[in-house]
């Protein structure tokens, strides 16, 4: 039955992907922390197994891309969680140093970066949509990027699988809305996490980065993290199919 869409609710279980590091990890910390029962997806066995550990948390080691291991992993965290109502779209890559521009990209680092990135994205969505249709109620969190807004120069892959979550939390906007979805894209701008520490551990890098950023300085996971918990707890609950931009003011230059 559809939960009336006037009323504020607060998820009661949560899937996290990527929980084992950067914003996914925060996002898992905060909702445990707000008493939400979290399932935590990664393919770091070692670093999901400290997480776990740390949060008193179920943890299921699983690649994205893998749709049957997708699956697999989502029956068995409901299993230990209950019926899912928030998801949460952490998992993703930038690609090798090979994936730079699209004539240099080899065809399969592109390929993997779609998998995880895009691809992945629709495998959990996909796994969790019938329960929270049947439910009348649910919210899904796709981790985009703003390089689905704004092209980072020599990230062809990277830019494309974005953009990609982008439209495919619109699309599921669109298509679910009706029946009590939500669904909003994440877009971060540079966020210092074990993804970015490359650039932002080498000072010259880190200026240069800095001085492109109105707010003058790189964000925290948990400041990601901070604007997931709200969704989780019912808030902007008007928000649908669309990106929430927390960039320190980058896009807007």
């Amino acid at each position: 039955m559809r939960s009336d869409p006037t009323q504020r609710w607060a998820a009661r279980t949560a899937i996290v992907t990527g929980a084992a590091s950067g914003i996914g990890a925060a996002t898992a910390r905060r909702l445990v922390a707000a008493g939400i029962r979290v399932a935590l997806l990664d393919r770091d066995a070692d670093a999901l197994h400290a997480a776990a550990t740390s949060l008193g948390a179920p943890a299921f080691e699983l690649d994205v891309a893998d749709p049957d291991a997708v699956r697999t992993a989502v029956t068995a965290a409901q299993a230990r969680i209950g019926d899912v109502e928030l998801l949460v779209n952490a998992a993703g890559i930038t690609g090798s140093a090979a994936a730079t521009t699209c004539t240099e990209t080899p065809d399969e680092e592109f390929a993997r970066v779609l998998a995880v990135n895009l691809t992945g994205t629709f495998h959990l969505c996909k796994a969790v949509l019938p329960g929270m249709v049947a439910r009348g109620r649910g919210v899904i969190v796709n981790l985009a990027s703003v390089a689905a807004l704004v092209a980072f120069p020599a990230r062809c892959a990277y830019n494309a699988s974005k953009g990609g979550v982008l439209m495919l939390t619109r699309s599921i906007a669109v298509d679910y809305a009706a029946a009590g979805i939500r669904t909003v894209a994440i877009c971060p701008g540079m966020i210092h996490t074990p993804m970015t520490d490359w650039r932002l551990s080498d000072p010259a890098m880190h200026a240069e980065i800095v001085a492109r950023i109105p707010q003058g300085r790189v964000g925290q996971p948990d400041e990601i993290a901070e604007a997931i918990e709200l969704l989780a707890t019912g808030a902007m609950r008007y928000l649908n199919g669309a990106p929430l931009i927390l960039d320190g003011g980058w896009s807007a230059m």
